[in-house]
């Protein structure tokens, strides 16, 4: 949506908690006690209590936004700008369009990225994957390089259509590349037998439930997943200066953003949807 529908549709605490509440119940009331559809709102208190247990819930319980000291209009500008800023958004950025403290600017994207990160758990890889790895940041000992290196390390996955053509992205901040490591990943984002495109690296060899060819690969064959990398790195670098601190969260809200970059327009809705079904943040 536009600006200026944005602006009209979004411009109460009521009219967010509407949108909110069809998000989370898009075929109506579930209470997440017992499961019962009939409710009471209370109008008082912005909440919905289960007919059958009394189980009162709002839109926001459960969620990123629980207990959240926030007006949901924030919370919205704060998705709509995240969602629609082809820069991306810094916590520096957002709190001076917003107007808000660092710190609470902060709070708000470090919930909407791990909206981002449950959202992008929903799916499992399955076709033709490219499977690297790449470092980032400096090394304290300038001597180790290539594999050897200290420097954060990711893996790179990425799914190829039917036409060889980049179809989805994920990246995963790990230890270290030893096979173990790299099996964990696939269990997590991979369905098994699914036929994996590496290098010739020994890590690759071991991997269990997947089809592994690395000796018909070499490391210039697996353009996608370079280009996949090359562009996180330029994301990094233009919108958050190089940091790479906590690298995971910058990681899912890449991957969130990449995976759906052929629906620019419908980027607020994925996202407001994600925020609304999210699993609430225990620290």
């Amino acid at each position: 949506m536009t600006f200026r529908e944005f602006q009209e549709r979004f411009s109460t605490e009521a009219a967010c908690r509407e949108y909110l509440f069809s998000e989370r119940f898009p075929e109506g009331f579930v209470c997440p006690k017992c499961g019962h559809r009939e409710y009471y709102c209370i109008q008082t208190r912005h909440t919905y209590q289960c007919k059958r247990c009394c189980r009162q819930t709002s839109v926001t319980a459960g969620t990123v936004m629980h207990r959240t000291h926030l007006p949901l209009t924030v919370w919205f500008w704060a998705m709509y700008l995240c969602a629609t800023d082809k820069r991306r958004v810094s916590a520096l950025g957002l709190a001076r369009h917003l107007e808000l403290s660092y710190e609470s600017a902060w709070y708000l994207l470090v919930r909407i990225r791990s909206a981002m990160r449950d959202r992008n758990q929903h799916y499992l890889l399955d076709g033709i994957i490219e499977m690297d790895e790449a470092y980032l940041g400096a090394s304290k000992h300038v001597k180790k390089r290539g594999r050897g290196t200290d420097r954060q390390k990711i893996a790179v996955m990425v799914l190829k259509d039917n036409s060889g053509l980049l179809k989805f992205v994920h990246l995963q901040n790990i230890p270290d590349i030893k096979t173990a490591t790299l099996q964990n990943v696939v269990n997590c984002h991979v369905v098994p037998g699914t036929t994996l495109e590496c290098d010739g690296y020994k890590s690759y060899k071991g991997l269990k439930n997947v089809h592994v060819n690395p000796s018909k690969y070499t490391t210039g064959d697996l353009k996608w997943a370079h280009v996949a990398i090359g562009n996180f790195k330029a994301f990094l670098l233009g919108t958050y200066h190089g940091s790479c601190g906590n690298i995971q969260p910058y990681l899912d809200e890449f991957c969130f953003r990449f995976n759906r970059r052929f629906q620019p327009t419908q980027l607020f809705s994925r996202l407001s949807r994600a925020v609304a079904t999210s699993c609430a943040l225990l620290s």
